[in-house]
């Protein structure tokens, strides 16, 4: 049973051979490298062809790194070792850094709230003897 359209097949057969004669470039509109991988050459193959409004499998990376994730994390919930993972550790960091950035942001509204406090009796001063020279 084949998994692409005959549209599609055709398509991918197209770019290989475009891909075999060194006229295949990636890309937006072809300004890109040559192509030399195979691999390459067949997904640009399939992304034309859904371009083009053939019938064409999902790509498989999205079902492959939620899978993979899952996995993984299975693996590091079953295993109890001291040393954390690096997508954990920046993920620490990521929280870590939250957390500084709202205190800096309370940090600068207090300091706000101190300078209209001192201004304000700075003011009060001020007004407070000009009306003592005023009664004078």
């Amino acid at each position: 049973m084949a998994k692409h359209s005959k549209k599609a097949q055709d398509k991918v057969g197209v770019v290989i051979r475009e891909m075999k004669k060194g006229k295949l470039r990636s890309g937006k509109d072809g300004k890109g490298r040559k192509v030399k991988s195979r691999k390459q050459a067949i997904a640009i193959g399939l992304s034309e062809a859904r371009e083009e409004g053939a019938k064409v499998a999902k790509k498989k990376s999205d079902s492959k790194k939620s899978t993979s994730k899952k996995s993984a994390d299975k693996k590091s919930s079953k295993t109890s070792s001291p040393k954390k993972s690096a997508s954990k550790k920046s993920a620490l960091r990521k929280a870590d850094s939250k957390k500084s950035k709202g205190k800096k942001v309370d940090k600068k509204k207090a300091a706000k709230k101190e300078n209209k406090k001192s201004k304000s009796k700075k003011a009060e001063k001020k007004a407070g003897k000009k009306a003592g020279k005023e009664k004078k």
